[in-house]
């Protein structure tokens, strides 16, 4: 298995907290980060490939390509810690390179000073809701408590993929952490839900995001969804969802 970093910058972050916002059901924690970065101007400053992703190109109309790729951003604040928005356009296809993957994401983010990790994700309901319900789980129950006075509620199962992995794998590493898992019926981008993850982590974080541009964050994720036929697959293949899913959880 193999998992190239490319470290173009090396910043100074106060105290950063990683946002994990890869896509999963409903693509809420993709639509929340692609909003995060471009509503507080973040700085690319990692890029990350692996073996695990998926093993093609999408062409783009001018003839170039652009590959699966995983990205890391900062976004410094002033008087509050500062971000690190983890960002991308697909997670491993495998266990081992999502083991590897987080590992990868959270030997970076510690490198910087990071002690702490909020995922976010999707939580698959049959139909949407106006104002969806919000789960969480946590690396100890004092960060649990947080996460519930933010008005979240006890996640009791399973929580597939990065969103579970990154927050699971904290806690090994003595970090801190918990999830944000957003009600969704979870076959589309579901900017509805990523409008409540973003209001729930301003809380947390004292951020207050602009969310007028928030259905242009949900298009752009559409249209990267559509080119690597992810969207078309999905409705076309319903009795096949949990293995198309896999990857996004």
């Amino acid at each position: 298995m193999v998992c190239s970093i490319d470290i173009s910058e090396k910043p100074t972050l106060n105290d950063p907290i990683l946002i994990e916002g890869l896509p999963g059901i409903g693509f809420v924690a993709n639509i929340a980060a692609l909003h995060l970065i471009k509503e507080l101007k973040a700085t690319r400053f990692v890029q990350i490939f692996s073996s695990s992703f998926q093993d093609f190109a999408i062409t783009t109309g001018d003839g170039g390509a652009r590959t699966p790729i995983n990205e890391l951003y900062y976004a410094k604040r002033d008087g509050e810690r500062d971000l690190i928005i983890w960002y991308g356009n697909t997670q491993a296809l495998t266990t081992v390179g999502q083991y590897e993957l987080v590992g990868k994401v959270l030997d970076i983010a510690q490198q910087f000073g990071c002690r702490f990790v909020i995922s976010i994700g999707g939580f698959k309901k049959d139909e949407a809701m106006p104002v969806p319900g919000i789960y969480s789980t946590a690396t100890d129950l004092d960060t649990m408590q947080q996460a519930l006075d933010l008005g979240t509620k006890v996640m009791v199962g399973h929580v597939f993929g990065i969103a579970g992995l990154s927050v699971g794998m904290a806690r090994i590493r003595d970090m801190k952490g918990f999830s944000l898992l957003v009600d969704t019926p979870g076959m589309n981008p579901d900017v509805n839900a990523a409008k409540y993850a973003l209001l729930t982590l301003g809380k947390y974080l004292y951020l207050d995001v602009d969310l007028s541009g928030l259905e242009a964050s949900g298009d752009e994720i559409k249209k990267m969804l559509e080119s690597f036929g992810v969207v078309r697959s999905i409705t076309e293949e319903k009795k096949k969802e949990e293995q198309q899913l896999r990857w996004f959880i």
